[in-house]
């Protein structure tokens, strides 16, 4: 009997038979959801025999809302997301001049969903631009409410603008605005800041993971950014302090003892397990990811860095074609799973794009739902198809040797190895 998802004392409760929500997306979406759909039953039904499965309920966003019901994102959308819990989604137009300034953003905010998850590991054969993509596997909690994207901005010579300015330099004394100046306002909370940050810190925790970075420019917004590094090490000093190790605890040590003492704590710290939470200037770190990206395992950062941060990750290791990500709320169990990429108009029902962002994004529902074993199975049958170099047009076009196949094919080579023991040792290579 098909059941809903629900949240009970601030634990997730996944029925065998979960009713799970789904938007089909726009452009490529339709190809790309008939695929990831066939790759999660056939996962769930191989695992678990009968004794799980997933009743799938489509709700409607994008254009197929707007061409049905006349509205880009319905209330029942948005109603049944908070009701279920947990959905999944392709990717999404966004309309221009309609008043949303991106379908994506207002689901995020109207379901609250703070945390932007992106995992970023490569595969092997997926072809990359780095000598030894093999090091880059790490971890993105990018803050999804605040920042830039709350949305307070002002056109240049608009009334609202004019105001804007007109208090900035009479009341606040800001440096002089000329007329043609636009305003936008960014936004950085100490809540806001602190639940990202609290987050990334106990996925590490839960991971067995070495490190939590903060990304931010405080050196330059010290208000906002600098705030973000401030409160971030201040949830894991006052929240996890037998759990962490800070390098603000680093630099006391330094200074009220030596260097060697501060160098002996932080090894010893890594000895006994615990997570260091360090940070760094946001186009350092960018430049690190190419470097040295073995030094990185989770990442918390603000609205705007991680957008730039988590698609330039991404092209580390072959694209956001292969990139999931999800949209969770760790406070009330909501999450909106989500292909990271585009619509790409242009290949709309062309049976060949790539299905991985999706599919992947699957994997981080399926464990999200605690269902690890058809996660696994997913990942082993992606990584077989890849490994043998059967791929669709993008990885094709990168490869030698290699046989093009359309999206549904792809489906079908993953499905054919979800229990292939050829990848059980390859696998250790990529967890």
């Amino acid at each position: 009997m098909p059941e809903k998802v629900t949240w009970v004392n601030g634990k997730l409760q996944v029925p065998d038979e979960p009713i799970i929500s789904f938007i089909e997306g726009d452009g490529i979406g339709p190809d790309i959801w008939k695929a990831t759909v066939r790759v999660i039953n056939a996962a769930v039904e191989k695992v678990y025999h009968g004794k799980r499965k997933i009743y799938w309920k489509e709700i409607l966003a994008g254009e197929k809302a707007y061409h049905a019901v006349g509205d880009w994102l319905p209330q029942e959308t948005v109603d049944t997301c908070k009701t279920h819990l947990i959905a999944i989604k392709g990717p999404l137009t966004t309309p221009i001049g309609e008043g949303f300034r991106s379908l994506n953003v207002t689901l995020r905010q109207e379901l609250d969903l703070y945390a932007c998850v992106r995992p970023v590991k490569w595969y092997p054969n997926v072809p990359s631009p780095l000598v030894h993509p093999e090091k880059v596997n790490m971890v993105i909690f990018r803050e999804n409410t605040e920042d830039v994207y709350a949305g307070i901005e002002y056109a240049a010579a608009s009334p609202e603008a004019q105001q804007l300015k007109q208090f900035l330099m009479q009341q606040l004394h800001a440096p002089k605005l000329t007329n043609d100046t636009a305003l936008g306002i960014k936004i950085i909370s100490e809540h806001g800041s602190k639940r990202l940050v609290r987050a990334a810190i106990r996925y590490a925790l839960q991971q067995h993971l070495p490190s939590v970075t903060l990304v931010h420019k405080g050196n330059i917004m010290k208000y906002t950014e600098g705030a973000f590094r401030q409160w971030g090490y201040q949830v894991a000093e006052q929240e996890f302090a037998e759990q962490t190790f800070t390098w603000l605890e680093w630099e006391r040590i330094k200074k009220t003892q030596n260097h060697e003492a501060a160098d002996q704590a932080l090894k010893m710290a890594h000895a006994q397990g615990k997570v260091i939470v360090k940070d760094i200037i946001a186009d350092n770190f960018l430049q690190q990811l190419l470097l040295n990206p073995q030094d990185f395992s989770v990442i918390a950062t603000m609205n705007l860095n991680g957008d730039y941060i988590s698609d330039a990750a991404a092209a580390a290791v072959g694209g956001i074609g292969i990139a999931p990500g999800a949209n969770i709320n760790y406070e009330t169990g909501h999450a909106v799973f989500e292909a990271t990429h585009g619509t790409a108009p242009q290949f709309a029902h062309t049976d060949s794009m790539n299905p991985s962002s999706l599919i992947l994004s699957a994997v981080m529902m399926l464990e999200y739902m605690g269902w690890e074993e058809a996660a696994r199975a997913i990942v082993r049958g992606l990584s077989m198809a890849i490994m043998r170099k059967k791929v669709t047009i993008d990885f094709y076009r990168q490869m030698s040797d290699a046989t093009l196949l359309h999206t549904s094919e792809f489906a079908t080579e993953i499905i054919r190895h979800l229990d292939d023991p050829r990848t059980m040792g390859m696998m250790n290579m990529i967890e």
